[in-house]
């Protein structure tokens, strides 16, 4: 690194000239949409995408989108050698089709190579911020001292607009790490780099209570008002092992015991109470099985050894929990109506309001926990990678071969801090879909209406684009909450799914059939007027011949052309056509119109030019373009 003339560290590598020019060498893409991957209704799908391609091409372009996002969100290539592809002929031509070849963990460049990939897909996201916009990115010891001197580069974000690093506990539990070069210390964290375009008009949230006090309710009229069920058990069973004891249900007669790294977090004569606040007498008991004194009904035989569901004792206090169930609950009870896991009540008039986040993510209480099914997977801020894995594997299964995930909780939390409700996200890296989900799920608490655009190119080489097995998959079953382990509350929302294809000019858009022509200006028109617009939503209707979309506003658009080879004129004639059309459909009487030309004009019509507006919606300029007349 070297100073630069003006205020601030500038960072030099082989390669760094190359890679400043190639974001602006690269072409825009044609996005035609995958209809079977899309989900939900047409103005749901109207407001996020899933573009399967490049980043790199696919940030060149969503034109219509730079300087809007709120926050983006991301998690590249870390450079084990297994993760990180690179095409050497991109620095000549960053739009060779090819994917490049993986770069070995031993090979020499792999550092100035993974820096070249980044440059300008960080100078390209830098552009696709808003001035008050964030970076958040995820990365992990092998490139942090890479990527933090590259952000801080003034030609880049700048040390100055530097918000915070932070440090997250993504294992729970030590592991053997020598392979990895930390020298035999066992890795427990990773990092996110969170910069801001312009840190001056940024604004980071506190951990406001509003996003989750949608999630507590009092179904049982319970006297200290509205509650959350959260999990009884913390994490750190190395150092709590006298937290380690079985706890017998009432209702079932079942040993519950803390489930992995965890243990009960509270006190036995506090658990003690609790429990017998269903009605029964409970003793502590050794049951021989390797842990402290179990919590168990007072009088019945050892679980371990029978069929506790025909213990007389356990059928008694079965009958006497069950008539707790229609008035107010314990503080610790059991989901299912008895039959699930133990949670324990947290009132919302407990829970401090505002706070401050810290730069520190690990076992701080966190009571918002993710439940699957009736088991929460750990009361920590961020989550671990394991705990991602196996929300993913409880969505679409095992099969995936993700052995490391990001947590929903990590993503929440980020998107809670730095994207406003009606916000903006995008996510160039989007992997197995967390970014997405998070998004949704975070509106769904809190009837919030952010959108999210996620990129991602999976594997073209193996003919497995987990774009779409993989990442579309978990989006359409969080949406429609057919998990593979179980059917769960539906997520509102939809999402499109399209693919980059050849590249941008007017000669390619002329030589168009109308359907391609269609998903074009369905991808990219925007109205620049409009801060938090969403895409026009689709019209899919056999009866009419020009409409193929309307906005927010309701009104509706029009596609004149009938193939490259055939008029696609604007007349009196049509304009009759598309008034009709517009009338069927009970839209406004503001007509947009693309066409070849524009020969019949009206107030009420705004005419965008075929090819010129959509190559301006492209953010290219027609007149260097060498199409046809």
């Amino acid at each position: 690194m070297e100073a630069a003339d003006e205020p601030g560290i500038r960072i030099n590598f082989p390669g760094k000239p190359v890679a400043r020019s190639i974001a602006r060498k690269v072409r825009p893409r044609l996005m035609r949409e995958v209809k079977k991957y899309s989900a939900g209704n047409p103005a749901e799908q109207a407001k996020n995408l899933v573009i399967e391609g490049d980043n790199l091409q696919a940030m060149s372009t969503l034109y219509q989108e730079r300087g809007k996002v709120d926050l983006i969100i991301t998690d590249p290539p870390y450079n084990t050698g297994r993760d990180f592809r690179y095409n050497d002929r991109w620095e000549e031509d960053p739009n060779d089709p090819g994917i490049g070849e993986f770069v070995r963990e031993d090979d020499r460049a792999k550092h100035t190579k993974w820096m070249r990939f980044m440059w300008p897909r960080l100078q390209v996201m830098k552009s696709m911020l808003r001035p008050g916009g964030v970076l958040a990115i995820c990365i992990d010891h092998r490139e942090l001292f890479r990527l933090g001197p590259m952000l801080d580069d003034p030609e880049l974000f700048g040390a100055d607009n530097r918000i915070a690093i932070i440090n997250w506990q993504r294992a729970a539990t030590r592991r053997n790490d020598k392979k990895s070069g930390s020298g035999g210390v066992s890795i427990a964290t990773e990092y996110v780099l969170v910069y801001a375009k312009d840190k001056t008009q940024a604004r980071t949230g506190l951990e406001e209570r509003g996003l989750q006090d949608a999630s507590y309710k009092n179904p049982d009229n319970d006297p200290d008002g509205d509650w959350y069920g959260i999990s009884p058990f913390a994490p750190g069973k190395a150092t709590h092992l006298g937290m380690i004891y079985a706890v017998q249900s009432p209702f079932t007669g079942k040993l519950h015991y803390p489930p992995g790294n965890e243990h009960w977090k509270y006190e036995k004569p506090t658990l003690k109470g609790w429990l017998e606040s269903w009605g029964s007498k409970y003793s502590e008991v050794d049951l021989g099985d390797d842990s402290g004194s179990a919590l168990i009904l007072k009088g019945a035989k050892n679980p371990r050894k029978t069929n506790p569901e025909k213990d007389p004792v356990v059928q008694k206090a079965r009958a006497s929990a069950e008539r707790k169930l229609g008035g107010v609950l314990p503080i610790l009870f059991f989901t299912k109506s008895g039959f699930g896991q133990p949670r324990k009540k947290l009132y919302l008039k407990d829970v401090k309001q505002g706070l401050v986040p810290t730069t520190y993510w690990a076992s701080e209480s966190y009571e918002y926990p993710i439940e699957l099914e009736s088991v929460s997977w750990g009361n920590t801020q961020s989550g671990t990678s394991e705990a991602g894995a196996r929300e993913l594997n409880a969505i679409i299964g095992d099969s995936h071969g993700f052995e490391t995930v990001k947590p929903l909780k990590l993503f929440e939390k980020i998107v809670q801090l730095w994207c406003p409700s009606d916000g903006l996200v995008l996510d160039p890296f989007a992997g197995s879909g967390t970014t997405g989900h998070a998004t949704l799920r975070l509106n769904d608490l809190a009837s919030a209406t952010r959108r999210f655009i996620l990129i991602e190119q999976g594997r073209p080489e193996r003919g497995d684009s987990y774009a779409r097995t993989l990442l579309a998959e978990r989006l359409r079953r969080v949406i429609s909450g057919y998990w593979m382990t179980a059917r769960m509350p539906a997520l509102q929302g939809g999402f499109r799914f399209a693919k980059l294809e050849q590249k941008v000019d007017g000669d390619t858009l002329l030589r168009m059939e109308r359907e391609e022509l269609c998903d074009a200006i369905l991808a990219t028109h925007f109205e620049s007027g409009r801060r938090r617009s969403t895409g026009l939503v689709a019209i899919s209707n056999s009866k009419v011949r020009y409409l193929i979309g309307k906005n927010a506003d309701n009104e509706g658009f029009f596609l004149v052309w009938e193939g490259p080879r055939r008029e696609s004129h604007f007349t009196e004639d049509t304009y009759e056509a598309c008034a009709q059309e517009a009338k069927s459909e009970g839209l406004g009487r503001v007509y947009h119109v693309y066409a070849r030309l524009y020969l019949y004009q009206t107030e009420n019509v705004r005419y965008y030019q075929i090819p010129d507006r959509i190559l301006a919606d492209f953010g290219l300029d027609s007149r260097s373009e060498p199409f046809a007349e």
